[in-house]
């Protein structure tokens, strides 16, 4: 009964992979059926080459396992946080990208520099607090998803504007409607992400004299030999 769900799933993860957001076996994708109240999610450390929509597990919003023989994702209670707090988001996914995750391991919000973030969230992504000793030791994957929502309820955000989030040291997890959705705001994250790092970058560095100049003399060569009547690059 629950085919039509688990090869939307499928799909979604493959897409996480080929978009390059999940290297071996990492990251996850997962959709939810609210009717039935269950979510389909990827099977915890199984490679996306072995990867098949029968190999899909489903599990009820207490993360218990209605179809399927393989361990859902170790990432399994998070999804199901979300699900239960975000009422309207219908799928969920987890990447290892790098440029997400850098700012996730420092700590810091993606800031909305220009309108490619702006089409894509109402803000900045924030950055959840580090995870308590207490909550990392017991129940981590239920914590993390708690304080996802303990960052949106704090802040006043709407998972709606922004659908996405960093949990501190660890990386992103997005949402959306469907499966599909939120796989394809977790490549978009990514890439607002490299801009910002770039944008960052560009402010900090490019425009101090010792990083933006290089000798006269040098920068005099290597244009005159390709330009100019006494130019000698290439073949006559």
């Amino acid at each position: 009964m629950y085919e039509a769900l688990k090869q939307r799933v499928y799909e979604a993860n493959m897409q996480l992979r080929d978009y390059g957001l999940a290297p071996f076996t990492w990251g996850n994708a997962s959709e939810c059926s609210r009717e039935d109240g269950v979510f389909a999610i990827k099977p915890s450390g199984v490679s996306y080459d072995e990867l098949t929509p029968d190999k899909i597990v489903v599990v009820n919003f207490d993360g218990k396992v209605v179809d399927g023989d393989l361990k859902p994702s170790s990432d399994t209670m998070t999804h199901a946080v979300l699900y239960r707090k975000f009422l309207t988001i219908g799928g969920v996914a987890h990447s290892h990208s790098v440029n997400a995750v850098a700012f996730a391991q420092a700590g810091y919000p993606i800031p909305a520099f220009g309108t490619t973030h702006a089409d894509f969230a109402y803000g900045e992504v924030p950055c959840t607090r580090k995870m308590k000793d207490e909550e990392v030791e017991y129940y981590y994957e239920y914590n993390t998803g708690i304080v996802i929502v303990e960052c949106f309820r704090e802040k006043k955000l709407n998972e709606n504007e922004i659908p996405a989030c960093l949990v501190k040291n660890h990386g992103p997890f997005t949402w959306g409607a469907s499966a599909m959705e939120a796989v394809k705001n977790s490549a978009t994250l990514e890439i607002v992400a490299e801009m910002a790092i770039k944008t960052l970058t560009v402010k900090n560095f490019a425009y101090k004299k010792e990083f933006n100049s290089m000798p006269k003399n040098l920068l005099d060569k290597h244009y005159s030999r390709k330009h100019g009547k006494d130019a000698y690059y290439g073949q006559n």
